[in-house]
């Protein structure tokens, strides 16, 4: 099996620590440069006094690719981290209504039946439609698509008729149960991907189909432990791990990546150089001014990216008697979107989400008290919120919305700590191109081939790892994302 002798990886995030514990499993000398104190990317630890929270990603799903990460790097998820597997998933908070799904297909037909009467029978129909979608669509997401002719695989090629091709996420699925608020049940998971269920496309029906068929998982201390044991795990494995380190620029000989050049002027030299650092701000700020051509900062201007997030991080003295996740749906949820993603204005009726682990996890707080985690769908930075004079405004509407419809009445004079994030912070501070926490869309001229790809096709011996390549957003396809690339690199393909 041929080698690589020597691998940099540019950041230390999901897929970037991926592919360098597989590396090092599999011979490669392997250094990680990241530029935070702590590993983890979007999905690192938040600490405000005695109180842990996820920065990032709360739901575990398909933890099956995890798994096999894991085991790519010798390794077993279950003899290093606790999950829990959640039953019911969620609360979905209406205005009218709320409804909790769970994985027990007969269970949740009741639950449709209680909220939605005469429509229960749907469930059936979309669980075996979708799960044929899954088949034949997943196994093109486990393989790369750096050449024009992966293309015209063969899996590819099979999986055309269940593209639903001119259908969003929204009208796919609202065919089948045709009730809106049912229909939003089952197709708010665009948000996933930071997209509207009406723009995105309806492929994606394989989300809420890998909920209620795999289930959704809480890890135990916070989902950011996945990214701590990857570290301990690539460690183990020879890995040379620098943190407190950032990359100033990749080194380049011509097109080809030899290396890259620290912020303290250093040059560090290796056969290959990954690169997890969000996708458009690497472009922007890795590369050397003049380079590239098809990702250049003007080319990138003119690409479709996700909406952000406002996030708040509080430290709760009382447990609140909630599930350990919560939608809660504007009353008009059309509007709102259509706000966040057309009108780059933040809503006066906006949908939010609560974490509440501490429900199920006492670790994450001091005894009787909570770690609670919202988070607010919003437009990016290309938006019209000027969020240096709105945020403090926004951030009490927020708190005004938990208290009269999040379920948490009392929620101000419980608040003992507190963190806010802004779109701005992700661009600032979290170096997030135009605040866009789910990167670029996936829209189909976005997507496979048409996505930056793993092997970068603009630069020699550069690979991308993250939600800005293929396979995209969200845990499963990040870590599917650095295992490509380990296999790219190795001939393990």
């Amino acid at each position: 099996m041929q080698k690589a002798k020597r691998v940099l990886v540019v950041g230390a995030g999901p897929g970037g620590l991926t592919a360098a514990m597989i590396l090092g499993k599999r011979g490669c000398e392997v250094e990680v440069f990241e530029k935070q104190p702590q590993v983890g990317g979007r999905n690192a630890r938040v600490t405000l006094n005695n109180f842990h929270f996820d920065l990032g990603p709360t739901f575990l799903m398909l933890k099956e690719v995890l798994d096999k990460v894991f085991a790519e790097a010798g390794a077993k998820s279950e003899k290093l981290l606790r999950f829990k597997r959640l039953e019911p998933m969620y609360r979905l908070q209406f205005d009218d209504r709320r409804m909790e799904p769970t994985t027990d297909c007969e269970a949740m037909k009741q639950e449709i039946a209680r909220c939605f009467p005469g429509r229960e029978n749907t469930c059936e129909r979309f669980l075996a439609r979708e799960g044929a979608r899954f088949a034949r669509l997943y196994p093109c997401l486990e393989r790369p698509y750096h050449k024009l002719s992966s293309m015209l695989s063969l899996n590819l090629l099979k999986a055309l008729p269940h593209l639903a091709l001119g259908k969003s996420l929204y009208d796919l699925l609202n065919g089948y149960f045709t009730d809106p608020k049912l229909s939003l049940s089952f197709t708010f998971q665009a948000k996933y991907l930071g997209m509207s269920p009406w723009e995105c496309p309806g492929l994606f029906a394989i989300i809420p189909y890998i909920e209620h068929h795999f289930g959704i998982y809480h890890v135990f201390g916070g989902l950011n432990r996945i990214s701590e044991k990857m570290a301990e795990i690539a460690t183990a494995n020879g890995v040379k791990l620098h943190l407190n380190t950032p990359v100033r620029q990749l080194l380049l000989d011509g097109r080809s990546v030899r290396g890259v050049v620290l912020q303290d002027g250093r040059e560090v030299t290796g056969d290959e150089v990954i690169i997890n650092a969000d996708f458009a701000h690497a472009m922007c700020n890795l590369v050397p001014t003049g380079v590239l051509r098809k990702y250049s900062p003007e080319r990138l201007k003119k690409k479709r990216f996700s909406c952000s997030t406002f996030m708040l991080y509080l430290g709760v003295n009382k447990i609140y008697p909630m599930p350990h996740h919560t939608i809660v749906f504007a009353k008009d949820y059309r509007k709102n979107v259509d706000e966040i993603f057309n009108g780059g204005v933040f809503s006066e009726d906006f949908s939010f989400y609560v974490h509440n682990p501490s429900i199920t996890d006492d670790s994450l707080a001091p005894a009787g008290q909570s770690a609670v985690y919202i988070l607010v769908p919003c437009t990016n930075l290309r938006g019209k919120v000027d969020w240096t004079l709105e945020a403090a405004d926004i951030r009490n509407r927020i708190l005004d919305a938990l208290e009269n419809r999040g379920g948490m009445p009392d929620l101000r004079q419980h608040i003992v700590a507190e963190k806010m994030i802004t779109p701005q912070n992700w661009q600032d501070d979290c170096n997030v191109y135009a605040g866009a926490t789910f990167n670029l869309t996936h829209n189909f001229s976005q997507m496979l081939y048409l996505r930056p790809r793993n092997r970068f096709e603009e630069l020699q011996h550069c690979w991308l790892v993250g939600g800005g390549t293929h396979p995209g957003s969200g845990l499963p396809t990040i870590y599917q994302s650095g295992l490509i690339v380990a296999n790219l690199i190795t001939g393990s393909n």
